[in-house]
């Protein structure tokens, strides 16, 4: 080992050595997702899939609650994950927590795409039935649909078609992660 003598060079050393104080893995829909068409980011449009939105202005949307799920179910098993991953790295923790954030973030996707329940409003599947991925749909479409509904329509549709949280794939996509250095 080297001899390090005088102050800065000491302070310099211990810097060199100490690397950063913390890090902090975060895994979900960043502030860097682009947002969905009309400025509406992505993690607003996540929260409300998992949360709900019981007052929406067009009739209320259920929870869908796949992110609690996710770490529900697997938050047990990133303690080792992270352990493993350290050992796997020469105990790199940055290099490890990437690891463990692909995982983490493979996990999160699967539970969107596994989510099924509550089951689409027929209003909504109408709506998908009628109306291509890239039309702008606003009240007046809405409101047709809801009157279709009532009147006895349905849209027909099923298996994908009829599937909650990734008609576009945006949220599904922009799942990611990052690590913070503090």
């Amino acid at each position: 080992m080297a001899k390090i003598t005088g102050g800065e060079k000491l302070v310099a050393a211990l810097k060199k050595y100490a690397g950063p104080k913390a890090l902090t893995l975060r895994v979900g829909f960043l502030e860097s997702a682009r947002h969905y068409p009309g400025g509406l980011p992505v993690a607003a449009v996540a929260a409300i899939q998992e949360y709900g939105a019981p007052s929406a202005p067009l009739g209320a949307i259920p929870p869908r609650p796949f992110f609690r799920t996710m770490v529900s179910a697997k938050k047990s098993t990133w303690g080792a994950a992270i352990a493993a991953s350290l050992k796997s790295t020469n105990y790199d923790a940055e290099a490890a927590l990437r690891t463990v954030g692909e995982v983490i973030a493979g996990q999160l996707k699967l539970s969107i795409r596994s989510t099924n329940s509550p089951a689409l409003s027929e209003v909504t599947l109408l709506l998908r039935k009628k109306y291509p991925l890239d039309a702008k749909i606003g009240m007046r479409e809405v409101l047709s649909a809801i009157r279709e509904v009532k009147s006895g329509k349905t849209s027909g549709l099923s298996g994908t078609a009829a599937k909650p949280l990734v008609r576009t794939g945006h949220m599904l996509s922009s799942v990611d992660y990052d690590i913070k250095k503090e």
